[in-house]
């Protein structure tokens, strides 16, 4: 396949897209370890719902456990290091196979789509479901990172759809 033509420009583009969410992978890891405590802060708060309405009904739900706070914090950077580690490995699976039958190219996206599912269960799941819903992060003025999270969700989702999407022949 001739790396000019539209084929070509699509295989490449999803190969630098999923390389880029790597990338932002790798730097939202390198933050959460090389600034743990200002990072660790943040899932304090949201886990403890310090910051949330004063004396609403969903308090119990509130962890203050320090133990439990820094276990949530490791899953969390434990998954953020999966989804970096699986979109640059679907950026080098898909670069290995640009030129590969279009059967070939498609199946070596498996780590690509696996990376953007742990973006989605991260920035999906973890923050916007768990944090959101059930520790009232929408509560908090301080500790809120739903608008974020939602940026985050939006951009990995397209790149999911443009990278599972068969028009790359």
């Amino acid at each position: 396949m001739d790396n000019l033509s539209t084929g070509g420009l699509v295989r490449s583009s999803k190969i630098l897209m999923i390389f880029f969410t790597g990338i932002f992978g790798t730097l939202v890891v390198f933050g959460n370890l090389s600034d743990y405590a200002s990072n660790f802060s943040f899932v304090q708060h949201t886990l403890s719902m310090d910051t949330t309405f004063p004396g609403n009904a969903l308090l119990y739900r509130a962890i203050h456990s320090p133990a439990l706070q820094h276990l949530f914090y490791g899953l969390i950077i434990t998954t953020q290091t999966l989804f970096a580690l699986s979109c640059l490995l679907g950026a080098y699976q898909l670069y290995r196979h640009r030129r590969a039958e279009a059967a070939l190219f498609h199946q070596a996206k498996r780590f690509a789509v696996l990376g953007c599912l742990l973006g989605i269960l991260i920035w999906y799941l973890f923050f916007q479901v768990v944090g959101g819903e059930w520790f009232a992060m929408w509560q908090s003025t301080q500790w809120n990172a739903l608008s974020t999270s939602g940026r985050i969700v939006d951009f990995i989702v397209a790149v999911l759809i443009f990278i599972v999407l068969k028009i790359d022949d």
